[in-house]
C-alpha cells in the first residue's frame, strides 16, 4: 500500500501558521466593546473628535495588553505601558513641532535604542517600550489640534477607562465568591490540577510536558498573587487564604516532580488528592477526606506529608466542620487525610514553617533591584535588541519623512511591532503582519463604502475593540482587527480614507525590518537567548548549592526552585522562537536547546535530591552519579553552543 504523501514545512513557516487555542474570553470581549467605542462616541457627541481618537488609541493599546490573570496584575500590565505611551506622546509631539526631519529622526532613533534595551527586562517592559515608540511616532506625525500634554492626558484616560472596567466587571461565575480575587482563585486551582496531571503522567512519555505545564501554572499563580498592592501583606481573609493555599501547593509540586524524576508509574488514586484540592479552591467548599498514598519511598512520603499539610491549610482557611478531630482515617479500607486533621507539631516542623513564611513574607525570594535591572538592560540581550529596534525605528522614520507622506508615522509605528521578538520569529512576524494588514485594509475599504459617518465608524471601532481579545491568538488576526480600528479612527479624526496607503507602508516596513534583521550586529548574535540561558544557569546553581548545603529553610528552597524553573521557562521560550527563524539566523543559537534540556534535568534532579535529603539525610549513588553526569554534560554542551563556562563552584558542587 503506498504511503500517504506529506510535506514537512520549515519551522519558520509552521510558526507563522500556528495559532493559540482556548475558550473565548467573553469578559475581555465585553471590556473591549465598552472601551474604545463608547469613548469615541462620547467625544463625537461633544464635537471633540480628535480627543476621542487619542482616548480610543489609549484604550486600544491597553486592550492588546489585557490578558487573563488577576486584577492587580492587570493594573500593572496595562498601566505601565500606558504611562510609557503617554510619555512617548509628549516627546513625539513637541519634537515633531520644533525639530526638522534630521534631528527628529535622531531623537526617535535614540528612543528606539532606549525602549529596545528596556524591553529585554520582561513582558511588561516590552509592552511599555512598544507603546513608548508607537505613541512617539503618532505624536510626531498625526496632525491634531491639542498640545502634547493634552494628547497624553486623553491617551491615559483611555487606558485608565479599560483598567476601571477590568477592576469593576466580574468574570462569569465569579459572583458566587469574592469576585475581586477570581483571577487568583483560578490560577491557584490550576496549580493543583497541574500537580495531579504530573502525578498521573509519572512513568510515562508525557511526564516532561506535564512538568513544564506545572511550571507554567506556578508562574501564573505566583504573578497573580504577587501583583502590585498598596500594602506589603495581604489585607483580607480571602487573599490570605489564597496565598496560604498557593504556599501549600509548593511542597506538593516538589514531591510530584521528584516522583516524576524517579520514573515509576503511580496508582491512579495518588492524583486524586490534588484534584480534590483544586475543586475546593474553585468552589470554596471543604476539600473533604484526601486519599493518602502509600509511604513506600521518599517521594511518596513527601507527597503524603504535603497532602496532610494542605488539608490542614484548607481547614484553617475554610469553614470549620465542628466535632472531634478525626485525624487520619480509614474509609473503605484505605487511608485518607481529613481536612480537620492537625499535626501535634504543627507550626514547628519545617514544612509548616516554610509555608507560613512563604504565604506571609512574599512569593519571591529576590525581587528585581535597580542593579539587576541595569545589568539586564545593558547586557548582551538588551544591547542586541536595542540596536535592532533603534535601527529599524530610525530607518523607518527617515524613509517615511523622505517620502513626504501625510501618514508617515505609520511606517515607524509598524516597524516597532515587526521588530518585537516576543511576538514570534522575524519572518513569521513579517508574513503575518503583511497578510493581516492587507486583509484588514480590504475589509475596512468595504465597510467604509457603505457605512454612514461617523456613527458607522464608531460602531466599527466598538466591534473591533471587542474582537481584539480573540484576535490576539494569532498575529495576523490581531493585525487585521487593529488595522480596521486604526483606519476607522483616522477617518473619524477628519483624515481621508487610507486603506491602500496603509498596505503600501506596511509592506515597506516589512522590507526594512527584514533587511535590518539580517544585518550583521556588533558582538555575537543570539544575545537574548544567551543572556536568558546564563540567567537560568545562575538560578540552577543557586538552587543546587542551597539543597546540597543541607539548609532546612524550606521557604528559601521553594523560592530558589521557583526562580530556577521560571528562568528555564523564559530561556526555553526564547530558544524556541530563535529555532523558528530562517536558517541564517537560527544557526546562531544552535545547541542552546540541548543546554536548556540539560539544565531542566539538573533542576529536576536537584528537586529529587532535596526530597531524598529531607527523608534520609543523605543522597544515594544514583543521585550523586546523576548530578555528576549532568554537570559534565552541561560543560560540554555550553562549549559547543559557544557559551561561557558555568560558575566554577557549580561544577564542584
Amino acid at each position: 500500500m503506498p504511503r500517504p504523501f506529506s510535506v514537512a514545512l520549515p519551522p519558520w513557516l509552521t510558526h507563522a501558521l500556528r495559532a493559540q487555542r482556548g475558550p473565548v474570553p467573553w469578559n475581555a470581549v465585553l471590556r473591549g466593546a465598552l472601551a474604545a467605542g463608547p469613548l469615541l462616541l462620547a467625544a463625537v457627541l461633544a464635537g471633540r473628535e480628535s480627543v476621542g481618537v487619542m482616548a480610543a488609541l489609549g484604550a486600544m493599546l491597553a486592550g492588546i495588553n489585557d490578558r487573563p490573570g488577576s486584577r492587580r496584575t492587570a493594573v500593572h500590565r496595562i498601566g505601565v505601558p500606558g504611562l510609557a505611551g503617554a510619555a512617548g506622546l509628549v516627546v513625539g509631539t513637541y519634537a515633531g513641532e520644533g525639530l526638522g526631519a534630521v534631528p527628529l529622526t535622531l531623537i526617535l532613533t535614540a528612543l528606539g535604542l532606549l525602549a529596545g534595551a528596556v524591553s529585554a527586562v520582561g513582558p511588561v517592559s516590552s509592552g511599555a517600550g512598544t507603546q513608548l515608540l508607537v505613541a512617539a511616532a503618532i505624536g510626531a506625525g498625526m496632525p491634531l489640534p491639542e498640545p502634547g500634554w493634552q494628547r497624553a492626558l486623553f491617551f491615559l484616560a483611555g487606558g485608565a477607562w479599560l483598567i476601571a472596567l477590568r477592576l469593576a466587571l466580574p468574570t462569569p461565575g465569579a459572583l458566587a465568591h469574592d469576585f475581586r480575587f477570581d483571577g487568583e482563585r483560578v490560577a491557584v486551582a490550576d496549580v493543583y490540577d497541574a500537580i495531579a496531571e504530573l502525578l498521573a503522567a509519572a512513568g510515562g512519555e508525557q511526564a516532561g510536558a506535564r512538568r513544564a505545564a506545572l511550571t507554567a501554572a506556578l508562574d501564573h499563580a505566583q504573578d497573580a498573587l504577587a501583583g502590585p498592592r498598596l500594602r506589603r501583606y495581604a489585607s483580607s481573609s480571602a487573599e490570605r487564604r489564597l496565598r496560604a493555599q498557593y504556599a501549600a501547593a509548593l511542597p506538593l509540586a516538589e514531591a510530584a516532580t521528584a516522583l516524576a524524576w524517579a520514573g515509576d508509574a503511580l496508582p491512579a488514586r495518588t492524583a486524586e488528592g490534588p484534584r480534590r484540592l483544586a475543586v475546593a479552591v474553585r468552589t470554596g467548599e471543604p476539600c473533604g477526606p484526601l486519599p493518602a498514598p502509600a509511604r513506600s519511598v521518599p517521594g511518596l512520603r513527601a507527597l503524603d506529608d504535603a497532602l496532610l499539610h494542605a488539608a490542614e491549610t484548607f481547614d484553617r482557611g475554610g469553614k470549620q466542620t465542628g466535632g472531634k478531630n478525626p485525624g487520619s482515617q480509614r474509609i473503605d479500607g484505605e487511608k485518607t487525610h481529613s481536612g480537620a486533621a492537625l499535626h501535634s507539631n504543627a507550626g514547628t516542623n519545617p514544612l509548616d514553617r516554610g509555608a507560613r513564611q512563604t504565604a506571609h513574607k512574599g512569593l519571591r525570594l529576590r525581587p528585581l533591584r535597580a542593579k539587576a535591572l541595569l545589568r539586564t538592560v545593558t547586557g548582551q540581550g538588551g544591547r542586541e535588541y536595542g540596536f535592532r529596534v533603534a535601527l529599524c525605528y530610525g530607518a523607518s522614520a527617515a524613509v517615511a519623512q523622505a517620502l513626504h507622506h501625510v501618514h508617515w508615522y505609520w511606517l515607524p509605528a509598524t516597524a516597532v511591532f515587526l521588530v518585537k521578538p516576543d511576538l514570534g520569529p522575524l519572518v513569521s512576524r513579517v508574513l503575518n503582519r503583511a497578510a493581516g494588514t492587507v486583509l484588514g485594509a480590504l475589509v475596512f475599504a468595504g465597510f467604509a463604502a457603505v457605512l454612514p459617518r461617523p456613527e458607522g465608524l464608531v460602531a466599527l471601532v466598538a466591534i473591533s475593540g471587542a474582537l481584539i481579545p480573540v484576535a490576539t491568538r494569532h498575529f495576523a488576526a490581531q493585525t487585521a482587527v487593529v488595522t480596521v480600528l486604526v483606519l476607522a479612527l483616522v477617518m473619524v479624526g477628519g483624515e481621508p480614507e487610507a486603506s491602500w496607503s496603509r498596505i503600501g507602508e506596511t509592506l515597506l516596513a516589512c522590507a526594512i525590518v527584514l533587511i535590518v534583521g539580517h544585518l550583521p550586529a556588533p558582538g555575537q548574535r543570539g544575545g537574548n537567548v544567551r543572556a536568558r540561558l546564563d540567567a537560568a544557569t545562575d538560578a540552577a546553581h543557586a538552587y543546587l548549592t542551597h539543597v546540597l548545603s543541607g539548609a532546612d529553610d524550606r521557604a528559601a528552597r521553594w523560592a530558589l526552585r521557583r526562580e530556577a524553573y521560571r528562568k528555564l521557562a523564559e530561556a526555553r521560550a526564547a530558544i524556541d522562537r530563535a529555532a523558528a527563524e530562517l536558517p541564517t539566523l537560527a544557526r546562531h543559537t544552535e545547541g542552546t536547546d540541548e543546554v536548556a534540556a540539560t539544565l531542566e534535568r539538573l533542576v529536576d534532579t536537584t528537586t529529587a535530591c532535596a526530597v531524598h535529603l529531607d527523608d534520609t539525610g543523605r543522597l544515594t549513588p544514583r543521585h550523586t552519579e546523576r548530578l555528576a553526569t549532568l554537570l559534565d554534560e552541561l560543560v560540554e554542551q555550553r562549549e559547543r553552543a559557544g557559551l561561557a563556562d558555568p560558575p566554577a563552584d557549580l561544577l564542584s558542587a
